[in-house]
C-alpha cells in the first residue's frame, strides 16, 4: 500500500512537471505558481496544526521573516535575494525556538491567541523600524528577467521536498507522538511523552518550510511590505482555510486545498466582480460544514469504509484472507 502511494505521488509530480508544456499563458502560469506557494505553506502549517493539533494563527510571522530576510539582503548588502532561500528558513527557525518554548506551555485558545499576537507583533515591529526595514514603504527589488516557468519548477521542487519531509516525519516515532498529543495530551503526558519537546519538533520544520516559502515569494513577486507578508487574514487565516478545505492531517490535503482555494478565488474574482468575496466565503463555509475532514480526509474515510465493508462480506478466499489479517 505504501509503495502504491509513493508511486502515485511520483506520478502526480511527473504530470505536474508537464503542465508548462501545455499551459504557456503567463497568467495561467502565475496562478499555478500561487497554487504551489500556498500548497507549500499549507503543508508546512499542517505539520503543526494538522498532525500535532496545535492551531497556529501566527505563521505569518515565519512567512514574513523568510521574505524580509531575502529582501533585506538586497536592500542593505546588495546580495541577490536568492541567498535568502538559504538564510530565510534559518532565521524563521531560530526565531521559532524561543516562541515554541514559551507558547507551548499554553493550550487551546490561549495558545491560539498567543500565536495570533506573534504575527501582529512582527508586523508592527517591521513597520516602525523604518531605517532597517523601509517601514510601510516595503522593499522593491529588480529581479533578473526569469520566466514564470523557472519559478514553477523551483516551487514544484520545494513542494516535493516539503511533502517528502512531511511523509517521513509523520511515519516516524515523532509523527506517532504528535498524533497522540493531538488526540489526548494528558494521556500522552501520563505515558511519559515529553509533549513540549515534541510540539517543538513539529514547529521547527513547520517554521523552516514557511520561511523558505516566504523567501521564494519575495523572489517571485519582487515586492513586500509588512501588511502583505505579516497579514493575519491574508496569510495566517488563509493557511488554515487551505488546510481545512483539503484535509488536515493528510499528506496531499493542503495541496488539494490550495488548488481549490486559488482556482475558485480567481474564477469568482473574474466572473462575479465585487460579489466574489461573499460567494466564495459562503462556499468555504458550506464545504467546512458538510465536509469537516476536508476533501482528502473524506476520501480517506470513504476508502476505509469500503475496505471495512469488503472485509465484512462473508465468503471467498480473498475475504477470508483479509479477515485473518
Amino acid at each position: 500500500m505504501k509503495n502504491k502511494k509513493i508511486l502515485l505521488s511520483i506520478g502526480v509530480f511527473v504530470l505536474a512537471a508537464l503542465i508548462p508544456l501545455v499551459l504557456k499563458v503567463p497568467y495561467h502560469l502565475h496562478i499555478l505558481n500561487l497554487i504551489i506557494i500556498w500548497a507549500i505553506l499549507g503543508t508546512a502549517w499542517n505539520i503543526l496544526g494538522g498532525y500535532a493539533g496545535q492551531i497556529s494563527f501566527g505563521h505569518a510571522a515565519f512567512f514574513g521573516l523568510g521574505a524580509y530576510t531575502a529582501g533585506l539582503l538586497k536592500l542593505h548588502l546588495g546580495i541577490s535575494p536568492w541567498w535568502g532561500m538559504l538564510l530565510g528558513p534559518l532565521v524563521a527557525t531560530i526565531v521559532s525556538l524561543p516562541i515554541g518554548f514559551i507558547c507551548f506551555r499554553l493550550r487551546g485558545p490561549y495558545f491560539a491567541l498567543a500565536m495570533l499576537s506573534l504575527g501582529e507583533i512582527f508586523r508592527l515591529l517591521f513597520t516602525n523600524l523604518q531605517s532597517f526595514t523601509n517601514g510601510a514603504k516595503g522593499i522593491l527589488i529588480m529581479p533578473a528577467v526569469i520566466s514564470k516557468v523557472f519559478y514553477f519548477y523551483v516551487g514544484l521542487g520545494i513542494l516535493a521536498l516539503t511533502i517528502l519531509v512531511t511523509y517521513l516525519l509523520v511515519n516516524s516515532k515523532i509523527g506517532y507522538y504528535l498524533v497522540s498529543i493531538r488526540e489526548d495530551q494528558d494521556a500522552a503526558t501520563s505515558l511519559g511523552i515529553p509533549t513540549t519537546l515534541y510540539k517543538n519538533l513539529a514547529l521547527i520544520p513547520s517554521a523552516f518550510i514557511t520561511g523558505l516559502a516566504g523567501a521564494f515569494y519575495m523572489n517571485y513577486v519582487a515586492f513586500i511590505d509588512p501588511r502583505i507578508v505579516f497579514s493575519l487574514p491574508n496569510v495566517s487565516i488563509m493557511l488554515i482555510l487551505v488546510v481545512m478545505l483539503g484535509g488536515p492531517a493528510t499528506i496531499w490535503g493542503p495541496t488539494i486545498g490550495a488548488v481549490i482555494y486559488i482556482s475558485l478565488g480567481e474564477l469568482f474574482r473574474a466572473t462575479l466582480g465585487s460579489a466574489n468575496v461573499l460567494v466564495f466565503g459562503l462556499l468555504v463555509c458550506i464545504i467546512i460544514l458538510f465536509v469537516p475532514n476536508g476533501i482528502a480526509g473524506e476520501m480517506e474515510r470513504v476508502k476505509s469504509w469500503l475496505q471495512r465493508r469488503k472485509i465484512d462480506v462473508p465468503g471467498g478466499e480473498k475475504d477470508e484472507l483479509l479477515r485473518s489479517q
